[in-house]
């Protein structure tokens, strides 16, 4: 018996190790808990889960926490629109506000036959890496490159390149904003869905100088501005912008511009 004596130390030894070790873990996981919030799965549940950082959070999980929390409202999801907004209120017990679809509006109108051509461009096919080697096939300086950047980072396949200029698809498109982060020429903007006219253009050159390089660029002649009763429509550093807060839609400014950049909803679709 007393060369098992030992042995029976020792193991009982580890036992109450064990038990101490135990209960310490449970105090300390007491102490230190953190609750659960179930709204933050059942928020999760409603969202789309593109993960698309449209919303402004790192995806759908940090989105769901932040609503959970407060620190987002419940229609925050640009992709889920009103639909998920909606479901996302009632968890909360909060009414969704009511929020205007945003469409992706490229202002740029010069392709490959408006704009004159400086170069032949052989190289990465991508926008960044041509404005970071200072390489722009067109001559015009503000205006598309037609690498595709924007294209490429749509997750919902809502942009294309066609002659040289990216085109936003309406349809698809779900105001994620990855392609206005993406282009560095800082073209593409989001536009409020019931926008009549919006000005295609971003050139800030004087009208000779936009002219020489494109037939199809805002010259900054101001004849918009006279024609707009509302002040909706102003021109800064040669360029129009239109406040969508005032526009009617009434489309005077559109019909009274000499380069026709002032395009329609249907034009632009």
């Amino acid at each position: 018996m007393q060369s098992f004596m030992p042995i029976i130390i020792a193991t009982a030894s580890v036992a109450v190790i064990g038990l101490l070790i135990g209960l310490l873990l449970i105090v300390v996981g007491n102490k230190f808990k953190v609750e659960v919030d179930e709204r933050v799965a059942a928020v999760r549940e409603c969202l789309p889960g593109n993960n698309c950082g449209g919303c402004g959070f790192a995806g759908c999980d940090a989105l769901a926490e932040a609503i959970a929390a407060g620190k987002a409202p419940v229609n925050a999801c640009p992709v889920g629109g009103a639909p998920v907004g909606e479901k996302v209120g009632r968890i909360m017990g909060v009414t969704a506000e009511e929020k205007e679809r945003l469409i992706a509006f490229v202002r740029c109108s010069g392709d490959c036959e408006t704009v004159a051509r400086r170069s032949n461009y052989v190289g990465i096919r991508d926008c960044a890496s041509a404005v970071g080697s200072g390489l722009n096939p067109w001559a015009c300086d503000h205006g598309c490159l037609g690498l595709g950047t924007c294209a490429a980072v749509c997750p919902f396949g809502a942009i294309k390149v066609d002659k040289g200029v990216a085109h936003v698809d309406r349809d698809k498109c779900m105001a994620c904003g990855k392609c206005v982060a993406a282009c560095p020429k800082h073209l593409i903007e989001l536009v409020p869905e019931s926008a009549q006219y919006a000005v295609q253009c971003a050139s800030r050159d004087r009208g000779p100088a936009v002219k020489k390089v494109c037939s199809a660029g805002c010259i900054g002649c101001k004849l918009c501005t006279k024609q707009c009763e509302f002040e909706a429509i102003t021109v800064e550093n040669n360029i129009a912008h239109i406040d969508y807060s005032k526009c009617t839609g009434c489309g005077k400014c559109a019909e009274k511009c000499p380069a026709k950049i002032i395009r329609s909803k249907a034009e632009r679709m």
